[in-house]
This record gives structure tokens, sequence and C-alpha cells, in this order.
């Protein structure tokens, strides 16, 4: 079974699955968030052929919770009996190359929210924290479908405010293509269960400083309802025909 955990505003990639059970945070024993595009609620069915396990929004460090509560939602799908992940997020680019509107694939993570799952646990490495041979086959099919699959590194945040521009500088100067406040722990708990992690990032806005324009939540969710359709199609087309 693979898990897929939709970020904010991605909830329409739900609709492509078909759904055989419904599982609410509350009846998972987990918090239900209080941001806007975030359903709360675990959706287990088939994408194509494949069995999945959807996890419709997630919890956030920002919202008072600690990093255990929430990745609580990892764990919990591997208790159903997921084997890999696909971990999605809105994110502002950083990357002049990247555009909003499109998707980044995530070759590797910066963990800026100071924190950890894994307290108290043992070492785990993450010297390949996504997995290289299943992002060949996501870049291969993104490639045969004309999709714009953008690479890059990923920058993770506690939040819940946004960047300010200096902030954004440093970013970029230690090597972020894209920021966002989640994703990252998400990262560290699968890794620690030994999946295979994917992640992608939907380009939802330039990221404070690159343009004049200031930053809004309903654009981050407007752009990532409109962005979703690319990522239904690649997904079915790597997981849904196995």
């Amino acid at each position: 079974m693979i898990g897929i955990v939709l970020g904010s505003g991605l909830g329409l990639l739900a609709e492509a699955v078909a759904v055989e059970r419904e599982v609410s945070f509350a009846e998972a024993g987990l918090p239900a968030s209080s941001v806007p595009g975030h359903a709360g609620k675990f959706i287990l069915g088939k994408l194509g052929r494949a069995s999945v396990i959807l996890m419709r929004g997630r919890v956030h460090l920002y919202e008072g919770h600690g990093p255990r509560v929430v990745t609580a939602g990892v764990r919990w799908m591997a208790e159903q009996g997921m084997r890999r992940i696909i971990l999605t997020n809105a994110a502002g680019t950083l990357n002049p190359d990247f555009t909003p509107g499109t998707w980044m694939m995530l070759s590797d993570h910066l963990n800026l929210t100071r924190s950890s799952p894994l307290e108290g646990a043992d070492f785990v490495d993450l010297s390949v924290a996504y997995d290289a041979a299943w992002r060949s086959e996501f870049r291969a099919a993104a490639a045969s479908a004309g999709m714009a699959l953008h690479e890059g590194v990923y920058a993770g945040l506690h939040g819940p405010q946004y960047e300010t521009p200096a902030e954004i500088r440093m970013l970029r100067t230690i090597g972020a293509d894209a920021v966002g406040m989640s994703t990252v722990l998400e990262t560290i708990q699968a890794r620690s269960l030994g999946l295979p992690v994917a992640g992608f990032s939907c380009l939802t806005n330039w990221a404070s400083g690159m343009t004049a324009a200031t930053l809004d939540h309903h654009e981050v969710l407007e752009t990532g309802k409109q962005a979703a359709k690319a990522m239904i199609c690649l997904l079915t087309e790597v997981i849904g025909q196995k």
C-alpha cells in the first residue's frame, strides 16, 4: 500500500481515488487541523490498480503541536500496511527558474524547524532522504507527459508567519529552492520506519521579496487546486498502473 499526504489546496487529488473507507483524524487518535485546506481524514481505496491510503490534510508545528504529534499520521498509515509514502505540500518558490503553478520534486531538504520526531530514539541515516529510484520513475513519467517537473531542495520552517525578504535571501544562499512549513518531519519519521519517500512541492507563489506582491493563504489554496490536476496524472501514471 502506498501512502499519500495531501498538502494545502491539494484535496482534489482525493477525487481521483475509488474510496473504500474513510477514517477521521479523531477516529485515528489524531487532532484535527485548524488550517483551511486540510480536511482532516484518511481515505483508503484505489488509484488505478494501486492500493493507496491518503492523508487528506495534516497538522503542523505552528498549530502548537509537538513533532511526535505532527508525524503521528505517518505512523498510523504504516500500521495500516503502508510500505511507501508520497508527501506533497504547498510551497513558496525561491528559484527564479521555478515559476508558481508548477511542481518541484524534492531531491533533499533543510530541516530548519529546530525539532525532530526522533528525540530519544536511535540515529537515522538521511543521506538519501528521497528515494533515488522512485525519483527516476517520476522524472521519466513527467518528461513523457510533457509536464514541467523541477527538482530541488525544500526548506522546512516552523511558521506560521511567512518569511521576511532577508530570510529568503538567507535560504537561497544556503541552497533552498522552495520553502514551506511541513514535510521534513514526516520524511524523517518515514525514513526511521524504513519507508521509501518521494516528496513534491506545489509551487504556489513567489517567496517574500521575490516580487512586490504580498503573501496570502487564499492564493496558496487556489494555485494548489489548479496544479493538482497535473499531479493526479503523474501519480496515476507512476503508481496507478501497478
